[in-house]
């Protein structure tokens, strides 16, 4: 079936139903298949705003690494898959898993970099902090 929607023409759509007009407004028809896991983790890392390069711009801000680990994008890819939800819900998994870390991060001096695994996204653990061994002594 999805190789037969990549040779779709107009004529096809008018005898499936659609009416002329409509069809007149459509200059290009672009069949799309459906994303995958290694899709959506692509789109976590490879786009110029993606959006753990965003997050990682914010703790940068506050003078802490940001990381994920790749069980972390697998798990953010799976759980919106699991959602039907596409791309779209990559956003909610990410804001599910960073929520607390980014508002209790700031206050927290000593920290330089902040680990999101598996266990973040699967389970809702608090991700790894890693601090200053200096700055630790003289707290």
């Amino acid at each position: 079936m999805g190789e037969l929607l990549t040779d779709v023409q107009p004529e096809d759509l008018l005898k499936f139903g659609l009416i002329p007009e409509l069809l007149g407004r459509l200059p290009v028809i672009a069949p799309m298949k459906e994303l995958e896991e290694e899709d959506l983790v692509r789109i976590l890392k490879e786009p110029k705003n993606a959006l753990t390069k965003q997050y990682m711009k914010l703790f940068e801000l506050e003078g802490v690494t940001l990381r994920f680990t790749e069980g972390a994008l697998n798990e953010a890819a799976r759980k919106a898959m699991s959602r039907n939800s596409g791309a779209r819900g990559l956003r909610s998994v990410m804001e599910t898993a960073m929520l607390d870390v980014m508002y209790e991060l700031p206050s927290d001096e000593h920290a330089v970099e902040c680990v999101i695994n598996e266990q973040v996204i699967a389970d809702g653990e608090y991700p790894v902090i890693l601090y200053d061994a200096e700055e630790k002594k003289t707290a």
